[in-house]
């Protein structure tokens, strides 16, 4: 889910900044050091906007910069277990697909994608259901579920898996094809 949370920071403005205006300088800082990178607590973080900065900075001896007390607004997508999100396949292996789902790529094992048997050709970047015919390729569009999530530090890349084995998850079009035939099937009289 994407969110914007309110944050505090202390921003080392260097001597070298000082003539330069101190809320140019803090965003500066505190885009250098919050985006892109990946924090347990807000996920991943895309960018920082909205700085409120203290005027009055604090010197510390021995060190010629100044401290100011900032606030400051992050937007960033943190994902939930369980939760359910669309996405777009980025990636075609022989264990199953890479979903990019808001600003990272999940895992969708070939194990999650259906109950059929599914057979992965990498080189055309398409993954083939046996019985169902029906297929996943670069490009598709997915609705599916967040099953895991684990979080690096930094800028190390955080691991999400997903699944799609559930009613009304999988490709946009399967969902469409499923909601069809379960409309079909309630307005056409059952023969005795």
């Amino acid at each position: 889910m994407f969110q914007i949370e309110q944050r505090i920071d202390v921003v080392r403005v260097s001597p070298d900044k000082f003539g330069s205006k101190l809320k140019k300088v803090a965003l500066e800082v505190l885009r250098t050091k919050y985006e892109s990178t990946i924090n347990s607590d807000m996920g991943y973080i895309i960018q920082v906007t909205d700085v409120n900065m203290d005027p009055v900075g604090k010197i510390i001896p021995g060190d010629g910069a100044r401290y100011h007390k900032v606030k400051f607004s992050v937007l960033s997508f943190f994902p939930m277990l369980q939760e359910i999100v669309e996405g777009e396949v980025v990636e075609i292996t022989d264990f199953g697909a890479f979903v990019r789902i808001g600003p990272t790529d999940a895992l969708l094992h070939l194990s999650q994608i259906t109950d059929d048997y599914l057979t992965s050709d990498v080189k055309q970047g398409i993954i083939l259901a046996s019985q169902s015919k029906r297929t996943l390729k670069v490009g598709s569009k997915l609705r599916v579920r967040i099953t895991a999530v684990s979080l690096g530090r930094g800028a190390s890349m955080g691991k999400i898996g997903v699944t799609c084995r559930q009613p009304y998850l999988g490709a946009l079009e399967w969902i469409a094809d499923d909601i069809d035939k379960s409309k079909k099937s309630v307005e056409t009289p059952k023969k005795k």
